[in-house]
């Protein structure tokens, strides 16, 4: 017998300037179930739960819960029903604790008199049932993204909500931590609570759902039962037509050192040393917290330096700053994009030439024919699909988001170019726009280090591999060495 329906979804319409996101869309969730929502970037999967949500109104359809319809104006509307969404994008208060951040709007105890310590004793037990490690009084700016993700999520399962949705909630967790989050997500299906799940993982399926809806460009295509379609189904569903190899990779044999990291040391990671050639995507793999991304923070000026070196071209160079590393020749593609990569408040324009302003601003005068050359050219290049360059960042999808990233660092041609996660929460067809992108830049000589927690992409990428652990090197493989197997032992030191 099945469960009974929770929510339904539609004829749902959704429209901004010069773009239809979402043109009669249906969705049904029941209870105890997970239901995964498929398809690229730009389907509208994150519009449709941020209507359901009440961040944004629908122009057009109806939502039922329970078998009433819903008039959901608001996110606390959408709070009122009993919904609760965690979104893909961090959204927790930096400077506030963990336990303040879990009781947000839900504090024990009149304002007067609320009672800390049962805040702080409650926090301290969800975060040990997720074998976090961390303490309840920890602030959240002290967090990695990977922590900061599992706070959202206890965030959500802490609340009362019948119906959660997580959105890409897996994108920066470790295998253990996932695990953690698939048994509480049954342990809420258990209890009735219907799972609405958006993840461009497709492994994940069969592990976590029950069924599968797809979407494609702003409309819905199938909903499927999992156990009853295949990764291939799905994926043809999704883009419509056949994806076909990922990692088309060139490789360019080439011994030019084009940057040289000797003893890199700090308060996060200690002697890393290693070359890049010109040409080369070198990769980096490791557990989340290995060092990875504080590397390259270190690398690019943005975290301090105890001791080492860096070389470009084989002369020390001094970077101590964003500004110097970039006067280096080096760019940096952010983990974090919405936090770190992109104004989203702003255009595309602005975003694509922000890093060159002085390219076409000259005392008082502004070059629009020249600014508008930089912004045509690699919306063009990079194929980023949107009205125009007057569009804004923030209503664009994740993966054109992405592209758009990508475009600003390209625009001040880079010698060298970090990619930290360049693909985290981007659905197949723009995974392989990305990977193309990657090497095209490496064919024309760029020297590209790209950081990544899934295995496939950095094997299928990477000309060689680097595996951190607790903050130092313990491998460098050459791509006829690096498999799954091989990384992992050096990463988990077996």
């Amino acid at each position: 017998m099945k469960e009974p329906i929770l929510l339904e979804m539609n004829g749902i319409r959704k429209t901004f300037p010069g773009v239809v996101a979402l043109d009669d869309v249906h969705l049904d969730l029941r209870a105890g179930e997970v239901h995964a929502l498929l398809g690229e970037n730009g389907a509208g999967k994150s519009t449709l739960i941020k209507v359901l949500g009440g961040i944004y109104q629908r122009d057009a359809g109806e939502i039922i819960i329970n078998g009433e319809k819903a008039d959901i104006q608001s996110v606390k509307d959408a709070e009122r029903y009993g919904i609760s969404i965690i979104h893909q994008e961090i959204v927790l208060v930096p400077e506030m604790t963990i336990a303040d951040n879990i009781f947000l709007g839900k504090e024990a105890g009149p304002a007067a008199n609320i009672d800390r310590a049962g805040m702080l004793k409650k926090t301290q037990e969800l975060l040990d049932s997720f074998d976090m490690g961390l303490s309840a009084s920890a602030k959240i700016s002290s967090l990695n993204i990977a922590q900061q993700q599992m706070v959202e999520i206890i965030r959500a399962t802490f609340s009362e909500a019948k119906i959660i949705v997580m959105d890409e909630p897996t994108s920066s967790l470790s295998d253990k931590e996932v695990d953690a989050l698939f048994d509480t997500v049954r342990r809420l299906t258990a209890q009735g609570i219907g799972i609405i799940y958006i993840s461009h993982r497709m492994s994940e399926l069969d592990v976590i759902a029950d069924r599968v809806s797809v979407y494609r460009d702003g409309k819905y295509v199938a909903t499927k039962e999992v156990k009853e379609t295949t990764v291939d189904e799905l994926v043809t569903l999704m883009v419509g037509r056949e994806v076909g190899n990922y990692y088309n990779r060139t490789y360019n044999e080439c011994d030019e050192t084009v940057l040289e990291v000797r003893g890199l040391t700090n308060k996060k990671v200690k002697n890393v040393s290693f070359s890049l050639k010109k040409g080369e995507i070198l990769g980096f793999a490791g557990l989340v917290g290995a060092g990875r991304t504080e590397t390259m923070r270190a690398i690019f000026g943005m975290d301090p330096v105890e001791s080492g070196e860096i070389l470009i071209d084989g002369k020390p160079v001094s970077i101590h700053s964003s500004k110097d590393a970039m006067a280096a020749g080096i760019g940096l593609v952010p983990e974090s994009r919405r936090e770190e990569g992109i104004f989203p408040a702003m255009t595309i324009k602005f975003n694509e030439t922000v890093k060159v302003l002085n390219e076409f601003i000259h005392t008082f005068r502004v070059d629009h024919k020249k600014e508008n050359e930089i912004a045509d050219k690699y919306m063009h290049d990079l194929s980023v699909r949107a009205p125009g360059t007057f569009a804004l960042v923030g209503n664009l999808s994740g993966g054109n988001q992405q592209k758009v990233v990508i475009a600003s660092w390209l625009a001040i041609q880079p010698k060298i170019l970090i990619m930290d996660e360049p693909t985290r929460g981007i659905d197949v067809g723009a995974k392989a726009e990305i990977y193309a992108i990657m090497n095209e830049l490496a064919k024309n000589g760029v020297s590209i280090i790209m950081v990544s927690s899934e295995l496939p992409e950095v094997i299928g990428m990477s000309d060689r591999v680097v595996v951190m652990r607790s903050g130092e090197i313990s491998a460098v493989l050459d791509r006829t060495e690096a498999d799954q197997v091989t990384i992992m032992k050096n990463a988990v030191n077996i």
